[in-house]
């Protein structure tokens, strides 16, 4: 079954090579568009074909010279043929796997006849085939400790999603962390949604407040779109809003950070900078000395924990005792006599 759906398939891509007579392509050609679409296929394998196609489609060859040209008739009734390519199937594949949440409702409800054509296409052919093999040698990895996506109901997602893409409020049922009960939320005006990791983001105002919030999308109990327009925040900017440190847990004002890494925990601010402004040199016993201008978060603390002692934070001094009081609790906590 499946070496006559890859047939089938091929001979579908090869209706759609054949060109309007007058203009002609010979079985070579086809041969080597097709190699160029993944399929290896000989030339008497295409010349078989397009004989038997022609028993059945208005498909002619010229044999007044060589090579012999196939074209459609000039006659033939004009007609499309639904389905994809290769490389458009991978696309659309693709697409759906990562950009699944950055999609507004209306273009998921489009597009998903086309996810489920390109799934058919890429499940008939071999999995050596290019195209197909592409998917399993792809990957995109997070660059801290993994975690699971929470359950997000689906309807609440795609009501908040049509209210930001319409310009209108909504009204949220929104439970927080280890509440028993939801809040309501009468009147939230959407400014944008952000995805970061497994969890997305909604930024948004509260009634007649003017102070930006995010809330999390999967404590989103119930949805509704209200019938009023949003609130807009002129000089709202999301890349100014995520750029300021806001999805790392604000702490305070930025700060010019100063530390010292050893070479291999800090040697990957060569190629990956933590600011536009870094500057990072060499000290005599081989450590790399670091300065920053950078947003002061929770997420700049757990970063700097992550590298244990291979870094020394020196400026700021609100930081430095910060990160010296939690190395003292760790040591104290692993200290501690009898601790399981």
């Amino acid at each position: 079954m499946a070496s006559n759906q890859q047939s089938l398939l091929r001979q579908w891509h090869m209706l759609r090579m054949v060109p309007r007579a007058p203009a002609r392509i010979s079985a070579k050609d086809l041969c080597e568009r097709l190699s160029a679409a993944e399929f290896d296929v000989a030339k008497r394998t295409v010349e078989r074909d397009l004989n038997e196609l022609s028993a059945i489609f208005p498909i002619e060859v010229d044999t007044r010279s060589k090579p012999f040209g196939w074209s459609w008739s000039r006659e033939a009734a004009s007609f499309d043929l639904p389905g994809m390519s290769l490389p458009e199937a991978l696309t659309l594949k693709l697409v759906e796997q990562h950009l699944h949440h950055h999609l507004p409702p209306s273009a998921i409800d489009a597009l998903r006849p086309h996810f489920q054509s390109a799934a058919r296409t890429l499940a008939v052919v071999n999995d050596n085939v290019p195209s197909r093999a592409w998917l399993d040698k792809v990957r995109s990895v997070p660059p801290q400790q993994p975690l699971l996506a929470p359950r997000m109901e689906a309807e609440c997602q795609r009501t908040v999603y049509l209210a930001l893409m319409q310009d209108r409020q909504l009204k949220l049922h929104y439970r927080k962390r280890d509440a028993a009960e939801s809040t309501v939320y009468e009147h939230v005006h959407p400014l944008a949604v952000v995805q970061r990791g497994a969890l997305i983001y909604l930024v948004c105002m509260f009634a007649e407040y003017d102070d930006v919030r995010t809330i999390a999308l999967h404590r989103v109990q119930h949805a509704e779109m209200l019938y009023e327009p949003v609130r807009k925040k002129a000089d709202f900017d999301i890349d100014a809003y995520i750029a300021s440190g806001q999805f790392g847990v604000i702490a305070g004002a930025p700060i010019r950070l100063r530390a010292s890494f050893t070479r291999v925990a800090g040697e990957h601010l060569h190629e990956t900078p933590l600011s536009a402004d870094q500057a990072l040199s060499q000290a005599a016993d081989g450590r790399l000395r670091l300065e920053a201008t950078v947003p002061h978060t929770r997420a700049l603390v757990w970063w700097l924990l992550g590298f244990g002692d291979g870094v020394t934070v020196q400026e700021p001094a609100i930081l430095r005792e910060e990160m010296a009081g939690i190395a003292a609790r760790m040591a104290a906590a692993y200290g501690a006599a009898g601790t399981p």
